[in-house]
Formats: structure tokens, C-alpha cells, sequence
């Protein structure tokens, strides 16, 4: 069975679908106020994992995670740089 990409699930979910998705947040209002939502930032820039996730901690360490969210970053930020320099040997 073949998994099917994200790019892929995307393109078939309707406008509709698309715009509950990104407007409900399960389990907290840390995104609520914000001009655009990480995971429309993330989905629309082809970001990976790690990446998606720095961008996550960062949006929202002033309203939910404080300093323990820029650790959170950081060490994404961290699994990047090691990623990035094991593929350059």
C-alpha cells in the first residue's frame, strides 16, 4: 500500500476542508491572533519536520511554551545543522 504525499492529500481536500482545518486548533488559542497560521506558513513552503517544527515553537513561545518552546526550537534547529553538515561529507 502506497502512502499517499502531503502535497498529494492537499490538492484533493476541497477549499472548504482546507479552511476548517487551518481555522480549528485543537487544545489552546496560541495561533488565534495570528495573520497566518504556521501550518499554512509550513504547508505552502514545503517545509520538512524539522523545519515546520522550528517554525511552531517560534510562533508560539510567547503565548504557550516561554523559554522551554525557544529550548524546543533550538534543538530543531540543532537536528538541522547536523543533518545539514552529515550530508556535505
Amino acid at each position: 500500500m502506497s502512502k499517499e504525499r502531503h502535497d498529494e492529500y492537499m490538492a484533493r481536500m476541497t477549499a472548504e476542508e482546507k479552511l476548517i482545518a487551518s481555522e480549528k486548533q485543537i487544545g489552546g488559542n496560541h495561533y488565534k491572533d495570528r495573520v497566518i497560521q504556521p501550518i499554512d506558513y509550513i504547508v505552502k513552503n514545503n517545509l520538512d519536520f524539522l523545519e515546520g517544527n522550528v517554525v511552531k515553537y517560534i510562533t508560539r513561545w510567547r503565548e504557550k511554551g516561554g523559554i522551554e518552546d525557544l529550548k524546543k526550537a533550538r534543538q530543531y534547529i540543532d537536528f538541522l545543522i547536523k543533518k545539514e553538515v552529515e550530508k556535505s561529507k
